[in-house]
């Protein structure tokens, strides 16, 4: 550029800057009083020097020479000059128009004189931006590129308020773009301590100061206009309190030091509703000259609403500035943003009760609220403390120190709960408040969350402690690991080592900032709340709180599969998606998927990586998987993991959080037969989910069986939802939360067992479309137990045991293998129907009692006895205390509220708390009808009070008790206990009134006293006494003085425990005994009906009595007592509630049990009660065989089939079994013509036996041949000596010496062996050889001494091959001396053989 050119620009820019100084000067002239109304009107108490006034004017005119110098653009300035020097009104002072005639900003004249014209111009300049429209004007004009957008370090110190936002008229229209922060200005704009204050402008010219407020008037009434959460209460409106608090309720008339809330003699004294920065009695003191800040001491308040929806600036940077001060400030707001906003400051605050000189010694503190209407955060800034304490609570009048110093923290009011800020409130440290905080880096700054508890969001370095509490976020996790949780507790030095203790495991956290630090939860075999500590340097543990551990089939879905292509065996593509911003904002940021797989080899489980899928794709909330990519994997090490989980990580973490830390997300569990299938192709064949089958049916054998085990199921839908003590709904098949039912199709309902057995079994049970149990015998789709229950049992890290992943292993995955992945009538899937996972049969299934009280209050007994019972306090309703179960179910009454007509004299249940043998102590309580707006019931497990608001925590598991809200039910609502005996508790809310009932199963009959009296099928024995004694008023039932007065008040609970009533459950805040809640002298309304207790002259409440109850004793009465209709209503429906449960218990449901369904056939239906007919038939090539049609009978059981049982064979089968028919019946018409037959052979057969018996027991004579004589060839003598039991001398074994016909029935010692028609065997060698002739029957025998040999072969009597059976006598172990003494026979010649057969004795 020439210097000419530099020149004429110079010259330029000088005129530019003089029209503009003149523009200055006339907008000056032309009110004179415009600065002085900008200031706005002083407290009279505080009036300040002319000179002060003087120097705000002149500050606010140098702001105004600042904003036409540096703001404007430079094409506007020119108009700027002629505008001012034509001395317009300033309402008509505008920079540009766009359209034409009747457009700009004719509309605004006569908008409300010289002040709102003031007002106009001051909201343009500092508050208006491109695309914000403000009330009164035009929207058309051209602003011009930079219009409206305030100088940041301007807006930091300036004192020019804008106007209150109206959402109506602001709201960009027609697409004029908002105003939009870049991240430079956010960091500037939250580099400031304070929160934006104005003592200048706004709607009144007075900012944001509150000049009403004053010593005479210590508070103010502001309307919120939206609804504010604190402390389990919802607020519209508040009272702005000069004494440093903001209040919702009205204060006790005086308080005494130091303060105690709740107020303990709430209601007879007010408890107030507030939050206290710095509670303490405060007087407007006074500023000095030299102070940097000159706005005016006092009190300011400022409310922005509708900030989630504002387009203009200072909309914007108040929800951008607030929002992320809240999220990097507390931990478990990573999604907050901001709706509503409250700015309370208090400058210059001196103490109340001081001398005039200490009116500058001063404290400035700042409150600033944020909410969505659901959650709500308060930030305390303490930019200045110089005093603690006043006057009144005995503080010094000079400094304001000693005595009480300030209360710091919150109060719900109504007697309900307070928390008080320690180790600062009312201890001189509170004074360490400026210094104390570091939220987001700033000392001074504390934050809290305050809309249901108080969650401190401030480290803390001042107290010591081996139990201190601990602030984290979120407070529960899935099992499997990766959950990032953040931590505040001690003061966190960055670089130190931080260790978290999640249960027994411990992992090495990452100090974020002196307030945070964070720790990945590792991977936990556990369930329910597990203890969470961490340890630093400086204290080992003592930090401390619970973290609640879910399920992995429970835990919130973080990675969603969008179709069912993942169950399959061979699916072609497996399409998931997951949120992004649950892993980093970044959507190009790389992550990693991964394959995990889940294994028992033995007792100890294993989840190991199986493959790393896919790593640096980006994070955009979805993928693909393509199986065929991984058909070449071979993990033959990991083939046994059958199912497992996709897991999403970052893979450099550190990239994008600066962290090396990254969250993980985890699918629900998922089949691997995508992914293992071609590998198990290769091990096993094509048929290789039949191989997976066998292994598991040949392994579960080998198992221990667990079906008597586990409660049985009921045969009708009706009778498992009334059964609250065993089952709850099953999360995979819920007819509200999940009507899907992917594995029981055609189930409309399915149950679970809400706690494991002993050996960790559980049941399920599936209703059809008839609400009739689903049996497995019937389909694959039916109901069937699990050999491990979902959430495990003790200890969690064995096999079997583990919450969800043992279910999985033992009962899920096997269902694919068999039958999702193979045909229904497989084998595979019939066995594991049949044999391992059968349905059991409801037969047997007994439903439990119920009892109930309700109303004000109304009991109903396990007997099904009515009383009515209005004490006051706490009473027993049941106690069971033998060796084999214990059981403690207790309820608060309390007073009814007043009617028109004064006191109720009547109670209502308010608190209900049970405990069975050792499990955890469950309370359920009413809460305040203010307190409604979100939960209705609190609940309390090991005296913490607990939440049901999400998915993952609707079932939660404590020691002997699982606790759970039904899915339909959103505001807690209704509770309910299952308890590890089989008990169940309810309790239901219903417009402020509460119902309990108590399910009993079968083992407590006769076992039970208290209010609900002893269950043994006999009302004359309810009225149970503690000392087990018989009260004397089941004669007259309807006198309820005297059931109140001799049975009822005898059960009630004292400060003193009674082992006949055992021992309170209740938790009793804020210091309260039983006896608080006790009054035996309360009269309550004894009268019966409406007629009695409403007076005469009120006839139309007698006929409303009667028209909204009807003959309903209860509702009328409830009605007549407290003249409320929702009272009788709800009593009304709690009744009918409890008869119809009764109803559905003691309802008879016969079944005739089981009715399996052939093999390759079906049933016409499959009902089993009485009067159904079930039709037989089979698939095509098959024939049916048996009965084709059988009843279920009156009695409950099938009729006997007339045909045998029913199968279903193939044609080839069928004509085998029909051959093998036919010969049966040809053999069935010859049998009376081989009766005969073989009677005749029979007889033929023994008759052989007994002649052949004679030569079936000889000896052996080793190598010498014996020939015997046929038995046809016997003698006479022969057959005489027989007859006469004799045998010859010569009858002797040649071997061995032993007489060769001993011991054989009706022969004696004396026969010869040619008596029995046998040749006789040569003589021994030494001996006579000399032949001798065949001796008569009256031959003498003279005995001969032989020598004995023990080298031959004896045979005993065992039966040998091709020989008769035959039962020998008993033979002598010796040879009789006269047969020893008698000479051997000669032996028949050898060589003679003619008429003789030769042959062995054996």
């Amino acid at each position: 550029m020439d210097s000419k050119s530099m020149t004429a620009t110079a010259w330029r820019t000088l005129a530019v800057l003089a029209l503009l100084l003149a523009a200055a000067g006339a907008l000056e002239n032309k009110d004179s009083e415009a600065a002085a109304m900008m200031v706005p009107a002083e407290p009279a108490q505080d009036k300040k020097p002319a000179k002060v006034v003087a120097k705000v004017a002149a500050t606010r005119n140098d702001e105004r020479e600042r904003f036409l110098g540096v703001v404007l653009p430079a094409g506007v300035q020119a108009q700027a000059k002629a505008q001012a020097t034509s001395k317009a009104p300033l309402a008509q002072l505008r920079f540009g128009q766009r359209g034409g005639p009747g457009q700009g900003g004719q509309g605004r004249q006569g908008l409300g004189g010289k002040q709102r014209d003031r007002e106009e111009l001051d909201y343009r300049y500092y508050w208006g931006n491109v695309g914000a429209r403000v009330e009164g004007y035009d929207p058309g004009a051209d602003l011009g590129p930079s219009y409206g957008q305030v100088d940041l370090d301007e807006l930091a110190n300036g004192r020019c308020g804008p106007p209150s936002y109206r959402s109506t008229s602001q709201n960009p229209q027609g697409g004029v773009a908002g105003f939009t922060l870049t991240p430079d200005q956010l960091r500037q704009i939250r580099s400031k301590f304070m929160y934006w204050y104005f003592d200048k402008c706004g709607d009144d010219g007075g900012g944001d100061y509150q000049k009403d407020i004053h010593s005479s008037m210590p508070q103010l009434h502001k309307n919120l206009n939206f609804q504010l959460p604190f402390y389990g209460f919802r607020f519209n409106y508040t009272r702005l309190s000069m004494n440093g608090y903001l209040e919702f309720s009205d204060p006790p008339e005086h308080y005494t030091y130091p303060l105690s809330f709740p107020i303990k003699e709430w209601p007879a004294r007010n408890d107030p509703s507030f939050i206290g920065i710095f509670f303490s009695k405060c007087r407007i003191g006074s500023i000095r000259v030299e102070e940097l800040d000159q706005r005016i001491p006092g009190v300011y308040f400022r409310l922005e609403r509708d900030l989630q929806f504002r387009t203009d600036q200072f909309g914007v940077m108040m929800r951008e500035r607030l929002m992320w001060d809240v999220r990097e400030g507390i931990v478990g707001a990573d999604t907050f943003v901001p709706k509503h906003a409250v700015i309370a400051t208090w400058k210059n605050m001196s103490f109340a009760g001081g001398i005039d000189n200490s009116l500058y010694k001063t404290n400035t503190f700042q409150m600033v609220l944020a909410t969505d209407e659901v959650y709500t955060y308060a930030i305390f800034n303490y930019l200045n403390i110089q005093w603690t304490t006043h006057t009144e609570a005995s503080g010094d009048t000079t400094s304001g120190e000693g005595g009480t110093p300030a209360f710091v923290g919150f109060n719900a009011g109504n007697g309900t709960r307070s928390w008080e800020y320690n180790p600062y409130s009312q201890f001189t440290t509170v004074r360490d408040l400026a210094s104390r905080g570091w939220v987001n880096g700033f000392p001074g700054r504390h934050i809290f969350r305050i809309d249901e508890n108080i969650l401190n969001g401030n480290c803390n370095k001042d107290m010591a402690g081996a139990t201190m509490a601990l602030t984290f976020a979120p407070e529960s996790g899935n099992m499997l690991g990766g959950t990032v949780v953040n931590i505040t507790g001690p003061c966190f030095v960055p670089g130190q080592k931080v260790l978290c203790r999640f249960d027994d495991e411990d992992v090495v956290g990452t100090v974020v900032d002196t307030n945070r630090a964070i720790c990945v939860q590792p991977r936990l075999y556990a369930d329910g709340y597990v203890r969470f500590e961490i340890s630093i340097p400086e204290a080992r543990f003592n930090w401390k709180g619970k973290f609640f551990v879910e399920t992995p089939a429970m835990a919130t879905e973080r990675i969603t599969f969008e179709t069912r292509a993942v169950h399959e065996r061979s699916p072609a593509e497996i399409k998931f998606s997951w949120n992004a911003y649950n892993l980093t904002a970044n959507t190009a940021a790389a992550i990693r998927i991964s394959l995990y797989g889940y294994r028992e080899p033995t007792i100890h489980p294993e989840l190991k990586l199986i493959d790393v899928l896919e790593e640096g794709v980006q994070n955009t909330g979805s993928y693909s998987l393509s199986p065929a990519a991984y058909r070449q994997r071979n993990n033959l090490n990991m083939t046994n993991m059958h199912f497992g989980f996709i897991q999403i990580s970052l893979v450099n973490p550190t990239q994008y959080s600066g962290l090396s830390v990254s969250p993980t997300l985890w699918s629900k569990p998922i089949p691997l037969g995508w992914y293992f299938g071609p590998q198990w192709e290769r091990l096993y064949g094509t048929a290789w989910p039949e191989e997976l089958c066998n292994n598991w049916l040949m392994d579960d054998r080998y198992k221990k069986n667990f079906a008597a085990e586990v409660a049985q199921c009921p045969c009708t839908l009706d009778q498992a939802l009334a059964d609250k003590g065993r089952f709850l709904p099953d999360f995979d098949c819920d007819r509200i939360a999940n009507p899907e039912c992917f594995y029981h199709k055609g189930a409309v309902h399915c149950v679970r067992t809400g706690s494991a057995s002993q050996q960790g079994a559980g049941q399920q049970c599936c209703y059809d479309k008839n609400n009739y149990l689903m049996m497995s015998y019937d389909q694959m789709w039916g109901s069937r137990p699990y050999r491990s229950h979902n959430l495990g049992v003790l200890p969690w890290n064995e096999a079997n045991k583990v919450p969800t992943l043992s279910q999985w292993y033992n009962d899920m995955i096997p269902f694919y293998h068999c039958c999702l992945w193979q045909d229904e009538q497989a084998v595979g899937c019939e066995t594991f129907r049949f044999e391992r996972r059968p349905t059991q049969d409801c037969v047997s299934y007994q439903p439990p009692e119920v009892a109930a009280v309700f109303g004000d209050p109304h009991v109903v007994t396990f007997d099904n006895l009515q009383y009515t019972f209005n004490g006051k306090g706490e009473f027993v309703l049941v106690h069971v205390d033998n060796q084999k179960q214990k059981l403690d179910v207790q309820g608060r009454f309390e007073q009814m509220p007043s009617n028109l007509y004064g006191p109720v004299r009547a109670t209502q249940l308010t608190s209900l708390a049970a405990q069975d043998n050792s499990s955890t102590i469950i309370e359920v309580r009413l809460r305040p009808p203010q307190a409604q707006w979100r939960y209705r019931l609190d609940v309390f497990a090991d005296k913490k009070r607990v939440f049901f608001d999400r998915q993952s925590l609707r079932v939660q598991h404590f020691q002997g008790v699982t606790v759970y809200t039904p899915p339909y039910i959103l505001n807690q609502s209704e509770v309910l206990m299952m308890f590890a005996s089989g008990v169940g508790v309810e309790v239901v809310e219903s417009n402020g009134y509460m119902s309990g009932r108590v399910y009993l199963p079968w083992t407590y009959i006769n076992q039970t006293k208290g209010l609900f009296g002893n269950w043994s099928f006999d009302m004359t024995d309810d009225f149970v006494l503690p000392d087990n004694t018989l009260a004397p008023v089941t004669n007259n039932l309807n006198s309820f003085e005297r059931v109140h007065r001799d049975f009822a008040l005898k059960w009630m609970l004292e400060d003193k425990d009674d082992p006949n009533k055992g021992a309170a459950l209740f938790l009793r805040e804020n210091g309260r005994l039983s006896s608080y809640y006790a009054n035996r002298s309360f009269v309550p309304e004894f009268r019966a009906t409406p007629e009695e207790i409403i007076p005469a002259n009120r006839s139309k409440d007698i006929e409303m009595a009667h028209a909204l109850c009807g003959d309903s004793y209860p509702c009328m009465y409830d009605y007549s007592v407290t003249l409320n209709r929702d009272a009788a209503f709800y009593t009304l429906n709690y009744h009918a509630a409890v008869v119809n449960l009764k109803t559905i218990h003691h309802r008879r449901i016969v079944s005739c049990g089981i009715l399996e369904t052939p093999r390759f056939g079906r049933k016409s239906t499959f009902l089993f009660v009485p009067g159904t007919k079930v039709v037989f038939e089979c698939n095509q090539n098959f024939v049916l065989v048996g009965d084709q049609r059988r009843t279920c009978l009156p009695e409950g059981r099938w009729d006997i089939p007339d045909y045998g049982y029913t199968e279903c064979l193939r044609m080839v089968e069928y004509e085998s079994q029909q051959s093998w028919v036919t010969i049966g019946v040809i053999l069935i018409v010859m049998l009376p013509l081989l009766i005969p037959i073989l009677v005749a052979y029979t007889r033929y057969v023994r008759t052989r036996r007994s002649e052949g018996s004679a030569s079936s027991w000889k000896f052996d004579a080793g190598s010498f041949r014996r020939s015997f004589r046929p038995r046809s060839a016997k003698t006479p003598a022969a057959a005489t000596l027989l007859d006469k039991g004799k045998a010859s001398p010569t009858d002797f074994d040649a071997d061995s010496g032993f007489g060769a016909g001993q011991y054989r029935r009706g022969v004696g010692v004396d026969s010869s062996p040619s008596d029995l028609g046998v040749a006789a065997a040569p003589p021994l060698l030494g001996a006579s050889a000399t032949p001798s002739a065949t001796p008569s029957p009256t031959d003498s025998v003279r005995p001969q001494k032989l020598p004995t040999k023990y080298d031959g072969v004896y045979h005993t009597n065992e039966p040998l091959p091709g020989k008769p059976n035959i039962e020998f006598e008993d033979k002598a172990w010796d040879l009789d001396e006269s047969v020893l003494e008698s000479p051997p026979s000669s032996p028949t010649n050898p060589s003679d053989k003619s008429g003789s057969v030769q042959t062995d004795i054996f």
